[in-house]
């Protein structure tokens, strides 16, 4: 039987106003697929890495049908992209909000993004050297200090930029970004992935994700 709305927690943050729904701490993977099966609806109390994480799992176990809404403390760089509240006006949305699709943006690893991505240069290094476009678009070609790429609330689903030296630092909107370098380091919401590649790519996935707003 499929149960109503489940709450995912992260790290230690409380239950607040959604005190009497079925409750999961979630500290790793295992924690999420536990939760995955259930629920028609889950709300993420956490960060962006940890919505993204949620997302990534939700992708791998083929469970995009899955509607999730998003809690965090204060603002952040999702809040801001998919015009979300925060705190207890985000905790009322979780319970009665409604769901739309949205894009899911992923990179070649099955990893998902919320609010930004980053390449920047590996190993200490002064400047990423490659090439980059998005969909057919040339976005840099030689080196750049670094590109800042964002999903976007609608399709066709993100956008990147450069950041530092002489080049356009305009954004760019597609379907997908990809590079060739050198080697670059990637960074999902913040958090790092644990070795450097020479090509990256982010795209949007054929299905999006169930936003609750």
């Amino acid at each position: 039987m499929i149960s109503s709305v489940a709450v995912l927690l992260f790290g230690d943050r409380q239950l607040g106003s959604l005190g009497g729904l079925p409750t999961h701490r979630a500290n790793g993977p295992d924690d999420i697929d536990g939760a995955i099966g259930p629920y028609r609806r889950l709300v993420v109390v956490g960060t962006d890495a940890d919505l993204a994480a949620v997302l990534s799992r939700l992708l791998r176990a083929d469970r995009l049908d899955i509607e999730v809404a998003y809690v965090p403390r204060r603002r952040t760089t999702a809040t801001r992209v998919y015009r979300l509240p925060a705190g207890r006006r985000a905790a009322r949305r979780g319970r009665r909000g409604s769901a739309r699709r949205v894009p899911l943006i992923r990179d070649e690893t099955g990893s998902v993004i919320v609010g930004w991505a980053n390449w920047l240069p590996a190993d200490g290094g002064q400047s990423i050297h490659g090439e980059a476009v998005v969909d057919d678009t040339p976005l840099f070609d030689g080196d750049v200090a670094g590109v800042l790429i964002e999903p976007t609330p609608a399709v066709p689903g993100l956008r990147a930029r450069v950041h530092g030296g002489r080049i356009s630092r305009r954004w760019i909107t597609g379907r997908a970004v990809q590079l060739g370098s050198t080697g670059v380091a990637v960074f999902r919401d913040g958090l790092p992935a644990p070795r450097t590649a020479r090509r990256s790519t982010f795209y949007r996935n054929v299905e999006g994700w169930l936003l609750v707003r």
